[in-house]
């Protein structure tokens, strides 16, 4: 696929790619995601087994589901889906990003498929999967609205989508920029762009509009207290996730 029909943005990936080796440093710049994890997890194992019908008190819950992780990065949510029995794929438009993937998958004994390339790329190749994640992603594409297109094409009808980003609003600046970055500098200065972030009735307003009926959002919440991350029904103001199905007809 040429680049004009991708919504990847070289500069936004290009900050991700200088970070790719750190990764799997729960201390590293990537704090910030390990912290979030199990929050996110929390959240993707739920939505998944409602919608397919799964017991997540088995230990592999989601045998026969083929799962994408777009924009998978070292693969911090690849490989636990892979644990519970999916079958992933992960794909990134970081170069830098699929060695520390593979290398990692590997050492933990997890076969997991990560690829170089976009969501676009695959959606145009044919690929078609059961659960499409699109966490931390969209904030950073060139254009949303052709990137949840190539989403919708990648799901099989009755398929799940979840997909997380941050709300824009002076809150959401003052913790995401002002403070993760500059005060707290659990992520280098520049790595989001504020003006980049969308609401959720935006994001509602882009699912629909790429043909996928949305069906749940949820805040993630950090509590400085506790230090830790929570689900929040109500408080969608900074971090939030949604989950979306595409169609049967």
């Amino acid at each position: 696929m040429s680049e004009t029909n991708s919504t990847i943005d070289p500069a936004e990936v290009a900050k991700f790619e200088a970070m790719a080796a750190e990764w799997w440093d729960p201390s590293g710049k990537f704090k910030p995601l390990h912290m979030l994890n199990p929050c996110r997890l929390d959240y993707i194992t739920r939505q998944i087994a409602a919608h397919f019908g799964r017991d997540l008190t088995t230990d592999r819950p989601f045998d026969g589901l083929r799962l994408l992780d777009i924009g998978c990065g070292g693969g911090l949510l690849s490989e636990p889906m892979a644990r519970l029995g999916a079958t992933v794929v992960g794909v990134d438009a970081a170069p830098r990003n699929i060695p520390v993937a593979r290398v990692h998958a590997e050492q933990m004994g997890l076969q997991i498929d990560y690829r170089l390339g976009t969501a676009e790329a695959l959606a145009a190749a044919g690929e078609a999967f059961d659960v499409v994640l699109n966490m931390e992603v969209i904030e950073h594409v060139a254009d949303p609205q052709a990137f949840l297109i190539a989403c919708h094409d990648l799901l099989v009808p009755g398929g799940l989508h979840i997909c997380s980003t941050l709300n824009r609003n002076p809150k959401s600046f003052a913790m995401a920029i002002v403070g993760a970055e500059h005060i707290m500098r659990w992520l280098p200065k520049g790595t989001h762009d504020w003006s980049r972030f969308i609401t959720p009735n935006e994001l509602y307003d882009l699912l629909a509009g790429a043909r996928l009926r949305a069906i749940d959002r949820t805040g993630m919440v950090f509590n400085p207290i506790t230090w830790g991350w929570s689900l929040s029904a109500r408080d969608l103001s900074v971090n939030y996730v949604t989950a979306s199905v595409r169609p049967q007809a």
